[in-house]
């Protein structure tokens, strides 16, 4: 069986918006991202289970704000206290945290076919942010995530670089056409090219 997209009747392939006449470098760049292994880890409140002896892939769950822990497939992502989201190219890891992660501990629930996800990248990505989000994207960097919503469309922010800038949007399937054509909207300002 086949997922469809959640962007499948909204994401159009070209430019748009203020591209006329600029450096293919200069204008955003926006996409949707597939097939990720996207899996949420609740620690509960009454698990003794010490942190620093889990991990994924290789990485540690870092319990502190803004924190991703990643490699080249997998990012995991804080997203509260004793909550992350766990995102890999790797879906085979799967079957791996189910059978590590106790379910005395934790609850582990597989949210791959739940969200959108969005990436945008380029010089003006913040100020797209910006128009929509009441976060201070001046202060966001490589390698943090937050929660927050834009244009009150809840979404998490994955800030993937710095130079040029690169973020994954993710946000519930239910609420990606909106927020896709929010980030779309907020992008003709400055052009962008789909793909």
């Amino acid at each position: 069986m086949s997922s469809i997209s959640a962007l499948a009747n909204v994401h159009l392939k070209g430019q748009f918006g203020d591209y006329d006449g600029k450096n293919e470098n200069s204008i955003l760049k926006i996409s949707e991202v597939k097939n990720l292994l996207i899996i949420q880890i609740v620690q509960y409140k009454n698990s003794k289970v010490s942190l620093e002896s889990i991990k994924i892939d290789g990485l540690k769950l870092k319990d502190e704000p803004l924190s991703v822990s990643n490699n080249n497939e997998t990012r995991i992502l804080w997203n509260g206290p004793n909550n992350w989201l766990f995102v890999s190219l790797k879906k085979d890891l799967k079957k791996d945290i189910f059978n590590n992660f106790k379910e005395t501990d934790f609850a582990i629930t597989d949210l791959s076919h739940s969200r959108a996800i969005i990436e945008i990248e380029g010089k003006e990505v913040k100020e797209v942010l910006k128009k929509g989000c009441p976060f201070n994207f001046n202060n966001l960097e490589k390698n943090n995530s937050i929660n927050s919503n834009y244009n009150g469309i809840a979404f998490t922010v994955d800030m993937l670089n710095n130079n040029p800038d690169k973020v994954r949007l993710f946000t519930l399937r239910s609420f990606g056409e909106s927020l896709y054509h929010s980030i779309t909207d907020a992008s003709l300002e400055f052009g962008y090219k789909s793909f």
